[in-house]
This record gives structure tokens, sequence and C-alpha cells, in this order.
């Protein structure tokens, strides 16, 4: 038994893909591929496998989870865990071989002891460093003396990282933004080597780095999105094109779900909750399983069309929690119970729509419409 709404992964895109981030980058840079919450919504243990394929040093998760997930899988590259976990996850961090980041004196302290506990010594961490995104890591100034601590502890600077704020922008202040940023990354790089301890593994370029600033690449980038087949906000193809930088990426997953009724309203009948859209004339509506616990947001109603054998039709009303409703004409000969529909996806699946458009629509970014993707839409792979 299978329900009809799904998720396909496009397994070629996603290979294709990572052989054009790697032939982007400089030969000597190491991939660290995030697949943090389930590979964008895309099957975390099939994007690293393919990660690996390629050559990925490192695939990167946001949970210990995350993971134990991925070595249950059979990955066998580096795991790099890019948030905090609590003292009861630690113990895992060890039994799984999961590269920790790491930064103030009780973290630091607090990890190096429970890797004692566990029977691990120069066990291999990163030292989290925060040069403007405010979230988790030392200030660049703090770096070397953190090193030194690292290393007394018992535990090993296997590396260090940052991470941009708004890289992914183009205009002046922002820009200039990230080059403060890179500079106070390579000023806690040398603060680090001024101890007399090597730094290891050095990144700071996610995707929007990267793809925009060859310098930004440093011993090994961080591909998010691009990954998954969009580019990151301001940094576009044409973008790079313009600058004369060639590089193709192709989306990845495709959601779909099928035509299960289709109901005929007559003028002045109302769909959905809240009574936000009535018929003006005759027309036919067809009801979709699919709503907003699967990932298919609210707010992207009115304005989403969905493609039903080749051709967009607009939903009417409000997405509900697991169903939607969309018009599809009087008598229509083209839409039949049990039809295909596709609500995003590449050029493959038959989709009009891509992520990035729903995420106009939402005012949001790609990101949230892929990870919104709940666990009830079943993943299906397609080469």
């Amino acid at each position: 038994m299978e329900r009809c709404t799904k998720a396909v992964i496009y397994k070629n895109n996603l290979e294709y893909n990572l052989n054009q981030i790697r032939k982007y980058v400089k030969k000597e840079v190491k991939l660290c591929v995030a697949v943090k919450a389930d590979g964008y919504g895309h099957n975390a243990v099939i994007t690293a496998q393919i990660a690996e394929k390629v050559g990925a040093a490192f695939v990167a998760v946001a949970t210990v989870e995350e993971g134990i997930e991925l070595r249950d899988g059979g990955i066998k590259c580096g795991i790099l865990l890019l948030s905090l976990c609590t003292p009861s996850e630690m113990p895992a961090l060890f039994e799984y071989k999961i590269t920790p980041l790491v930064f103030g004196e009780d973290y630091i302290k607090l990890v190096a002891e429970t890797a004692k506990s566990e029977g691990y010594y120069d066990y291999k961490v990163h030292l989290a460093v925060d040069t403007g995104m405010g979230r988790i890591g030392c200030y660049p100034e703090e770096a070397g003396d953190q090193a030194v601590l690292i290393e007394k502890s018992g535990l090993k600077l296997g590396g260090m990282c940052t991470h941009f704020a708004v890289s992914d922008s183009l205009s002046s202040e922002n820009i200039d933004f990230t080059k403060e940023q890179f500079e106070s990354f390579k000023t806690a790089v040398e603060c680090v080597k001024e101890k007399g301890i090597e730094p290891g593994i050095c990144s700071c370029g996610a995707s929007a780095a990267l793809l925009n600033d060859e310098d930004m690449q440093f011993d090994m980038v961080r591909p998010g999105i691009i990954t998954y087949g969009y580019y990151p906000d301001e940094i576009t193809k044409e973008y790079l094109e313009k600058t004369g930088r060639h590089f193709d990426i192709k989306p990845v997953l495709a959601l779909e779900t099928k035509v299960v009724a289709i109901r005929h309203f007559p003028a002045g009948k109302s769909v959905s909750y809240g009574r936000t859209w009535v018929a003006d004339h005759d027309t036919d509506i067809a009801v979709l399983p699919i709503g907003y616990a699967d990932g298919l947001l609210r707010r992207f109603s009115p304005g989403l069309e969905v493609t039903i054998n080749g051709k967009n039709y607009p939903v009417r009303g409000r997405i509900c929690m697991d169903q939607c409703m969309v018009e599809i004409g009087k008598d229509n000969p083209d839409v039949k119970v049990w039809d295909r529909v596709v609500v995003f996806g590449p050029k493959e699946s038959g989709a009009l729509n891509t992520a990035e458009d729903l995420a106009k629509l939402g005012n949001t970014i790609s990101y949230e419409v892929l990870t919104a993707l709940s666990k009830r839409v079943r993943r299906e792979v397609k080469n």
C-alpha cells in the first residue's frame, strides 16, 4: 500500500549537480556536502552515498541522530556536526565517529572529558569561529587560546570553520560585510598558527561564497542548496554567466500527488475554510490529497498553480492540513480522477513550477520549501 502523495528524487540530477560542484571548485579543495534535514528533504543517505561517489571528504549534519542514520546507512566518509549537542548525546559522537564543532571553555572541556570516558584520545574536533553570524563560535581573537585549550584537554584540532551571514547578497554593504567576515576568519586562523598549532581543514564557503569568490573556497567548501539544484538567492545562474562563470545545476526533487475527486461547482459555491474563494461561474474542482501537513504551506494560496497533464491549474481557497482544491474548468476532458499532479520539480517530471517559484509565492526561500516536506510524504528514487 502506497500513498499517492510522494517526493520523487531524480538521482541522476543529484549526481550531476555534485559533479558540477566538484568541477567548479579548485582541485585541491575538499567537499563537505550538507545533508542535514534529511538532505534538505531529499533523503540524507542517498545524497551522502552520491557525495562519497564524487569524492566528498565530509558530509554535514545538524544533529547526532542524523549522523547515526548515515553511519547505519553505510556512509564511511567524515561526518561534520554543525550544531552543538547535549551531554547525553556526546558518547554517540565517538561511537559513530562524528566530528563535532566546539568552542568555549566549558563545552570544550565537556567534549574532552566525554571522549576520555569513552576511551578516545586525540579525537579530532573543529573549532567554530563567529565572524559575524552571531550564532555559535568563539570570536576571532579568541581562536588561538581556544586552540591551545583543545590540544591541552586531550582533543586534536582537526579544522576550523565559520559561516557567512550575507554572502548570497550582491548589495555593496553586504559584499563588504562578507569580505570583513573572511578577513576575520583568516585572522583567527593566523592566531592559531601563532600558537604553534596546525589549524587543520579550514572552511568558510557554503553555496554562495564558493560560487562567488574562489579565495573563499579555502581548504574545504560546504555546498548546500546548490547540491539540490537551486541557486543561493542573488547568486543566480544569470549573474554568474554575466561575470564570466558557468555553473549549471538541475532541481532534484518533484512533489507529486493525484486527483482523487472531481466536483461540479455552480456559481456561488465556496471552497475551503474561511470561504475565501467563491465560484463566479459554473466550474469543476479537483480535490488533491496534499496539504500543509505534507509541507504544502498554507501561505502558497492564493497564487499557487499545479501541473496536470502539461498544464497549470490554480489552487482555490485555503490549503487545508491534508487536502487542497484546484479549479480545472467545467467538463475539462484533459483532467480525470487519478491523473498525476506535479506541484514542483525538474523539467523531467513534467512540472511547470520549481521550488523557487513556490518560495516567491510564500515570501520565503527554496530551502524552506524543500525541508518543509514531512515524513508522511514518501520518498521514491528515480534515475
